[in-house]
């Protein structure tokens, strides 16, 4: 009986099961690798352009494009959590080789974000002239209406164009295709800052500074498009025949969890800024949003890290290798936490000395805003690997009720901390509410993403005994 219990097994599990298993710790190690480069182009480029366009632009200019920025950040979720969900479905298709499933996914994301793409931008050109860009910014002084809505206008019709472009990254992730992504994107931040050191050094306009900026991510993205489906993986190539209805809709009800779950960390992670200008002017923006800017760089460098686990925890799951996905989460917790943690320290310990020799304009060094920004990046490093095991396993209902919760608690928080304490103030509540609401519904999250594929890990492991 024990025989044949095995040969059952044996037949069940997918083709090339036993050739992937020992490749995906190493696909791992590569894509963080490799994110580890990328990250450090990313962190070189504002390093080298915040002295280069800050007194370029001037603080309340350079405070009106950082704002723009944040309200672009905030419209994350345009995608609407399509591409969180490709990437989510991708994983299982890849585990098992079903190329005609996920050319239907692919085909259906990129029709319903090319529309939308292209809505959004006509009707953001048609009512732009409606919409009043300098009370949405708060702006005053030295920035003229003309220039606010033009960086307004070219910072977020880029952003338009480039939510179905970006979908490639999430397709070259599910396919485990994760260093090359990382090549691209560096592509893009290097692109990026020759574009605008170019326009600095001639002196031409801050507009075009502005527009070259968001231009050059966009076209590396589309080049990156092309050459992946054209070269690499012309069999699951988005077409409009490929669309299927049924795989839209199952697609679409899982991306609707993303949806909403992005809109609220968006709001919730991108809103300091705009609290700040309203609550202190454009001035106090520049000095935060520089310390805050190079500290994102880490936590950044630790999301980028840890996306590779999205579709490696979904294959492994799909597989039942739920011991492996717990191994690899506490490895990649320490991993993260380090990351964060060590350039934070150096950062709070020689942050005035580093601005001061860094930046022509005066910025100061607030150790204690450096702190609590540090603080907030190591709360989420810590839980990054953790939310990398939910996406992958849709567990998304925790999450969403854990940021929610944050975004009430925060907003309320940092509005008066900036109006009555200090600016300074701002990350640590933020780090407060951040430990109160969203870490306890992480860690449920996390268990009951994996309680579901316990079963057939216990049943493999009866399964071996027998063959014993």
């Amino acid at each position: 009986m024990s025989s044949g219990v095995v040969e059952r097994t044996r037949r069940a599990r997918p083709p090339g099961v036993h050739r992937r298993r020992p490749d995906r710790g190493r696909r791992l190690v590569s894509g963080v690798a490799t994110a580890l480069l990328s990250r450090l182009a990313g962190l070189v480029v504002p390093i080298v352009l915040v002295p280069v366009t800050l007194p370029y632009f001037g603080n309340d200019l350079y405070g009106l494009w950082m704002a723009v920025a944040a309200l672009a950040g905030m419209a994350a979720f345009a995608d609407l959590g399509l591409g969180s969900g490709l990437m989510t479905k991708l994983a299982p298709c890849y585990a098992h080789g079903d190329t005609v499933q996920a050319r239907r996914y692919i085909s259906s994301a990129y029709l319903t974000l090319s529309g939308l793409a292209l809505t959004l931008t006509g009707l953001l050109w048609i009512f732009a002239g409606a919409v009043p860009w300098s009370a949405l910014f708060n702006v005053s002084g030295q920035v003229s209406p003309e220039q606010t809505r033009m960086i307004a206008l070219i910072c977020l019709t880029a952003f338009a164009l480039n939510v179905p472009l970006s979908l490639i990254a999430r397709v070259q992730y599910a396919y485990q295709q994760v260093g090359r992504s990382n090549v691209w994107q560096t592509a893009g931040s290097l692109a990026a800052l020759g574009a605008v050191l170019g326009v600095v050094w001639a002196d031409l306009s801050p507009l075009l500074v502005v527009a070259l900026s968001v231009a050059a991510p966009l076209l590396v993205n589309l080049l990156n498009t092309l050459w992946f489906f054209g070269r690499q993986e012309p069999r699951i190539r988005p077409t409009p025949r490929a669309v299927q209805a049924h795989a839209a809709v199952e697609l679409t009800r899982l991306s609707g969890l993303f949806f909403l779950l992005t809109v609220v960390i968006s709001f919730a992670t991108n809103a300091d800024t705009l609290i700040i200008a309203h609550a202190l002017g454009l001035s106090a923006v520049a000095g935060y949003v520089v310390p805050a800017k190079l500290l994102s760089q880490l936590g950044q460098l630790v999301v980028l890290v840890n996306v590779p686990l999205w579709p490696a925890n979904g294959e492994a799951l799909a597989q039942g290798q739920v011991d492996w996905v717990r191994r690899t989460t506490r490895r990649m917790t320490v991993v993260s936490v380090l990351a964060a943690g060590v350039p934070a320290a150096v950062l709070v310990a020689f942050g005035e000395w580093l601005f001061a020799a860094w930046l022509p304009v005066p910025m100061g060094g607030d150790r204690w805003l450096l702190a609590g920004l540090g603080v907030w990046w190591l709360l989420q490093s810590a839980l990054s690997p953790r939310f990398m095991v939910q996406n992958a396993g849709g567990v998304l209902v925790p999450q969403l009720v854990g940021w929610g919760a944050f975004l009430v608690v925060s907003v309320l928080g940092k509005w008066y901390a900036a109006d009555r304490i200090a600016v300074a103030a701002v990350p640590w509540v933020g780090a407060v509410g951040y430990a109160l609401t969203v870490v306890p519904a992480a860690l449920y999250g996390y268990r009951r993403a994996l309680r579901p594929h316990r079963g057939p890990v216990i049943e493999r492991r009866v399964v071996q005994d027998c063959a014993r």
